[in-house]
């Protein structure tokens, strides 16, 4: 295979390592196969869109046989079979997922996985068994505060060490590993101080520079870095690179950026460990793929040949922006270089392939590791094991568990943590703290991850008083609450409209002396907008700009989804386009200004107030806003904030978008909107518009494009935005083309667990997608009693209850699929025992569909009277 016989490293390639004509040349044997299915795949022929008259509908919805473990031979993900003719069944034309589109990820997961492990090649080391006595008293009997111990100990052995650099060193990496970032400052401090060589204080430096960042903490990097360049041993490029990769490591890649110009501007050179943390940074801030792709062409131009660091750092880059051929393709170019694929290679590919929602290749790829001579470590197994909760198949989740442990890979923490995290997220709290007790036996103590994940999970299942035992448990066994515990748990205060709850932990929180992050602000803007609370989230906004935490894309879709769940917005009279300009400004403008009036009058910390206000009932904030066409407003003043600060929305945002528009009284004002998307994303923009336009013929290639896009996404990021276009689409009279993109994110499995052929599971649908469902699924029925056959003894449909509802029982979802029922006449009924549960007799129900016009009500059809050219009504954008 040409993979076998790598260029002489004198020669490298004229081409880009991550294009798409050269990577897919150089495969191993089962991604060979892969590639051939994906040429084969594009060959499909397309089939054009049903006709509207068409009235067979054999829809299966019977759900997946479960396996006994995880699948291990490869399949093409493109591939689908489609059971229905009535549906848009194509193949995606498109290879690359629009990182825009998608919305960029962080890549430290896998890095923070493997931080700690043994590395495939052990660097060499030059200290003495000393320096490791030294080790021992240090990181075993004494608390990094217990500073006067550590500092005796240090005098007492510094004779033997003799000022040694490499000694030094050795346990400031060695204390870094163990978390004891003071007890190694307090050594680096005692060490610099006896060294007067700048040479070797500028090891020392660049060497706590670089434990510092590994530990995430950043500022205190970044004050060592200043102190050594005040010093006159800092300027060095081992420093500068030290600080980019501090900075990269947490993720702020604008700092490491400006660190990089600061190096140029001193005169210093990059070498290729500058840039291997500056790709680094590109990847662990949200996948800047072109950047990332800028420094590793500077790479080639300054004369370095790039090592398996820069191809890691590569590929963890472009399976964070959801490039995933690229990444294949980057993959086998290492091979043809003639550079080793280590462990990390491979768990970093894993981690692409499952965030592209390619799990049979994910787990192909696992099994090729032992034919390369790696086994999969304990890094690979929790890395399938996330992409298989991803994907929606808890069961494998579980099967690789056992797996690993036949395999005898020690399960670590991070490994429990990963499973306990994924059954605390769907409520399964036995079998969380069941993994909780095994950790336990094993020796290993739960962490703040491990609270965090069981806070969240109680959170989720509004748990408050389990969730108030345990932060009290973590405590009391003096687990240090992070900034995520306290974000956790005031937002969950939030939207449970604890507000005093949500006062006494933020103000844990200021005590603590964490510092808010953009992470921070989102969520507890997000909680503020899920009650329907956008002035609140609004005063937010300006705190957070005013202290310098630039929002991003989470940020502003919070806002944007707040003002499309408020309900439908009320109409004039005349469909909203004859209000006056003025009379909607006006009101703007006393909005504007009570918040503004809110802002200069606040004293003391603006979020206590706002909470406090909150719980004593304040009626500025507390009561939700329906304004009509003044939110609109204020959805075309977060575009145009978005675009002033460069913030690229992704598909949740066009969700919102989507949803926004289904919530418009008329056809106009949603054009406004959509008109806004088109600046976005243009692909989405053409799809909605042309789908809402009525043409459906002219789209077929461009939504099955666009659907394909969506469905390599997560399940709950595909199914809002498939509920959301189905929404708008159902709202504006085209349920015929909504019927058809329900199916489509059916039989893409964007919603799991519907249910079978007679009962129907509509929790995870919205109202559109559900009433759209149920058309396709009586329809369906009705072909089965069209055939002959008989139907079962009890059909039903599952709507929810309403668990979340302010009144019990009073769900939205249940209560627009029983006033369907009722306009169609369909025999079913409440359930007696389960008020989420609509029922009828396969008798009564055969009975019904057999009577002349049955058919006829259950066909749906489109209203293809909107105006080629929509009228825009001039709106005006509130500044945020």
């Amino acid at each position: 295979m040409a993979s076998s016989i790598p260029p002489p490293p004198s020669a490298p390639s004229s081409s880009k390592p991550y294009s798409q004509n050269r990577g897919s040349n150089y495969q191993t044997p089962r991604l060979q196969h892969h590639r051939n299915l994906q040429q084969n795949d594009r060959q499909t022929l397309v089939r054009p869109w049903p006709s509207s008259s068409s009235s067979h509908h054999n829809l299966t919805l019977s759900r997946p046989q479960s396996r006994n473990g995880p699948p291990l031979s490869i399949s093409n993900p493109r591939t689908t079979t489609f059971t229905s003719h009535n549906s848009l069944s194509y193949h995606s034309q498109s290879e690359l997922l629009s990182p825009d589109f998608s919305g960029q990820r962080s890549t430290r997961f896998v890095s923070k996985m493997h931080f700690g492990r043994p590395k495939a090649t052990p660097l060499a080391t030059r200290h003495t068994s000393t320096a490791e006595d030294a080790l021992r008293e240090l990181a075993i009997r004494f608390d990094d505060d217990d500073t006067h111990h550590i500092d005796r100990v240090l005098v007492d052995f510094e004779p033997k060490l003799r000022g040694n650099t490499d000694d030094y060193t050795f346990l400031l990496r060695e204390l870094g590993n163990r978390g004891k970032y003071l007890t190694a400052m307090r050594c680096f401090e005692f060490a610099i101080c006896r060294q007067r060589r700048y040479k070797e204080q500028g090891k020392l430096a660049t060497a706590m520079i670089s434990v510092l960042g590994r530990l995430g903490e950043v500022d205190l990097a970044r004050y060592v870095f200043d102190s050594a360049v005040k010093d006159g041993y800092g300027n060095t490029v081992y420093a500068y690179s030290a600080l980019i990769s501090a900075y990269a490591k947490s993720g702020c890649c604008d700092e490491a950026l400006k660190v990089f110009e600061t190096m140029k501007a001193s005169g210093l050179n990059p070498n290729l460990v500058t840039y291997n943390a500056l790709i680094d940074a590109c990847g662990k801030g949200g996948g800047n793929f072109n950047l990332a792709s800028k420094f590793f062409d500077e790479i080639q131009k300054e004369g370095l040949q790039p090592d398996r660091i820069t191809y890691n750092s590569l590929l963890a880059v472009f399976g964070g922006a959801g490039l995933w051929d690229n990444a294949l393709n980057l993959f086998n170019e290492m091979a043809y270089r003639g550079i080793d694929r280590d462990i990390y290679t491979y768990n970093t590919l894993l981690d692409a392939a499952c965030h592209g929602g390619h799990l049979d290749v994910a787990f192909q790829i696992m099994a090729d590791m032992p034919s390369n001579n790696l086994l999969p470590n304990v890094v690979t197994y929790s890395t399938m094991i996330r992409g298989c909760d991803k994907a929606g198949q808890l069961d494998y989740a579980l099967s690789l568990f056992h797996q690993m442990k036949v395999a005898d890979v020690k399960v670590d923490r991070v490994s429990y943590n990963t499973l306990l995290a994924i059954f605390a997220r769907h409520g399964r709290f036995e079998a969380a703290l069941s993994i909780v007790h095994e950790m336990e036996s094993m020796g290993i103590k739960k962490d703040v991850v491990t609270y965090n994940a069981l806070l969240d999970g109680y959170g989720k299942q509004r748990e408050y008083e389990n969730m108030k035992e345990l932060y009290q448990d973590m405590k009391a066994e003096r687990c240090r609450p992070n900034l995520l515990t306290h974000s956790i748990l005031i937002s969950v205060y939030l939207k449970g409209c604890l507000y005093r709850e949500a006062t006494e932990v933020y103000k844990e929180f200021k005590m603590g002396g964490l510092k808010a992050d953009v992470v921070f602000y989102s969520k507890l803007i997000d909680a503020l907008c899920k009650n329907g609370l956008v002035e609140s989230s609004a005063l937010l906004l300006e705190e957070m700009t005013e202290k310098g935490i630039r929002p991003n894309v989470v940020t502003y879709n919070s806002i944007i989804n707040a003002f499309g769940a408020t309900g439908e917005y009320p109409s004039n009279g005349s469909g909203g386009s004859e209000t006056s300009g003025s009379l909607v400004e006006s009101s703007l403008v006393v909005l504007r200004d009570a918040i503004r009036s809110r802002v200069e009058h606040t004293d003391g910390d603006r979020i206590i107030q706002i909470f406090e206000e909150l719980a004593a009932g304040n009626s500025c904030h507390s009561k939700k806003d329906q304004r009509g066409r003044q939110e609109i407003s204020y959805i075309l003043g977060v575009f145009q904030k978005m675009h002033e600060l460069k913030i690229k929305p992704n598909v949740v945002t066009f969700s919102a978008i989507l949803t926004a528009c289904s919530r418009c009284s008329s056809f106009e004002e949603a054009s406004v909107l959509l008109e806004e998307l088109r600046l976005f994303d243009n692909q989405v923009y053409g799809v909605a518009h042309g789908l809402l336009m009525g043409h459906g013929e002219n789209m077929r290639l461009q939504a099955v494009s666009l659907f394909d896009d969506v469905r390599r996404m997560d399940s709950s990021t595909a199914s809002a935005f498939f509920n959301a276009l189905t929404d708008v689409l159902w709202h504006f009279g085209q349920r015929n083309v909504a019927r058809l993109v329900v199916l489509e994110g059916k039989q893409r499995q964007v919603w799991e667990n519907m249910g079978s052929d007679f009962c129907l599971d509509l929790h995870l649908m919205s109202s559109g997608a559900a009433r759209a469902m149920v058309h396709v699924w009586l329809l369906n029925i009705w072909s089965i009693v069209l055939d002959g056959h008989k139907l079962p003894k009890l059909l039903s449909i599952l709507t929810g209850w309403g668990k979340h509802s302010k009144v019990v029982g009073d769900g939205t979802l249940k209560r627009v699929i029983e006033k369907l029922l009722g306009g169609l006449r369909a025999p079913f009924r409440l359930a007696e025992r389960n008020i989420g549960r609509f029922e009828s007799t396969g008798t009564l129900v055969a009975s019904w569909l057999r009577k002349p016009g049955a058919l006829n009500v259950l066909i749906l059809r489109d209203d293809r009277t909107h105006p080629q050219t929509a009228r825009l009504p001039q709106l005006h954008t509130i500044p945020l």
